[in-house]
């Protein structure tokens, strides 16, 4: 079951009778971007008594989640529509106006790309800065991708295939209907994977990881890079049960976010091989990876 606006949730936990155009969807992106400005104005603090950011940055914090979501959100759309061309050109305002429909690699790279220009701006050090935030993007997209599945917008996975799912699974954790969709599209039973339920399990995880690791990164930089391998993994994998289109890539048949995950690994890669003190244990970590990276492309589950 979906719930497109907050007020069909209450009505089907309370039994009431509701009907406010209030989106569930946006009432979770907004719980999402505050939880990720007070986490990363709370670190960025921490970071200025420990000498690592100049004294006063945190209070540049709201202003920067301001920036970076909006270009985020353009963003997001953006490569959403250019993956999906042949719809948008059939039909460019239903798409553009559409409720569903956005990349999240869209988002990652607008919003990074127009932080890191307005930092420089104001001479803050990059590298420290996008490690005090790294945590807080985690917790961001964990809080967003439950509003994609409370609100059902379009970022489920392929048909559920039932005589995989382990007996002590819950069926509703393995295949789901999503009815009353936000996008109004029919699946029938016994439904597809949730896969905003995995994504959100995930990066919660992952954001345990990087908040475990935020005292002990060795160098500036290091945190974020760890960051660019976990959400490139997590894209990488969820890919492989959800539904996008496929393109060519040099001949390989790839959707727009696994080419894009490969890339964001990468440079995930490379900063953790230049952050980490000992190159010889870098190097190990590095080919290890590349390895893990060669194998999730690759490997169908």
């Amino acid at each position: 079951m979906s719930f497109p606006y907050v007020t069909d949730l209450l009505n089907a936990l309370f039994g009431t009778r509701l009907d406010l155009p209030i989106p569930t969807f946006g009432v979770l992106v907004a719980a999402a971007i505050l939880s990720a400005g007070a986490l990363a104005r709370k670190e960025v603090k921490t970071r200025e008594a420990a000498g690592l950011l100049p004294t006063g940055t945190h209070g540049l914090v709201g202003d920067l989640t301001v920036v970076t979501c909006v270009a985020g959100i353009v963003g997001a759309r953006a490569l959403h529509i250019i993956d999906h061309w042949e719809p948008f050109v059939a039909d460019p305002w239903a798409m553009i106006a559409s409720r569903g429909g956005f990349s999240i690699y869209g988002g990652l790279c607008a919003g990074v790309a127009s932080g890191v220009l307005w930092l420089r701006r104001r001479n803050v050090p990059l590298a420290p800065m996008l490690d005090a935030v790294a945590p807080s993007m985690m917790l961001g997209y964990a809080v967003g991708r439950l509003g994609c599945q409370l609100a059902g917008d379009g970022d489920w996975g392929i048909a559920a295939d039932m005589t995989l799912k382990p007996a002590w699974l819950p069926e509703w954790l393995w295949a789901q209907t999503y009815d009353g969709n936000i996008v109004g599209v029919a699946i029938p039973a016994p439904g597809v994977y949730p896969t905003s339920i995995y994504e959100a399990v995930a990066a919660l995880a992952l954001f345990g990881l990087l908040w475990r690791l935020r005292s002990l990164a060795p160098r500036p930089g290091f945190l974020f890079c760890v960051y660019l391998l976990a959400a490139g993994f997590e894209r990488l994998l969820i890919e492989k049960i959800r539904i996008n289109p496929e393109h060519s890539w040099l001949g390989v048949p790839l959707t727009q976010a696994e080419a894009i995950s490969i890339l964001v690994i990468a440079a995930g890669l490379i900063g953790v091989l230049f952050t980490l003190r000992s190159r010889r244990y870098s190097t190990r970590i590095v080919f290890a990876l590349g390895v893990a990276a060669a194998l999730s492309a690759c490997v169908p589950l």
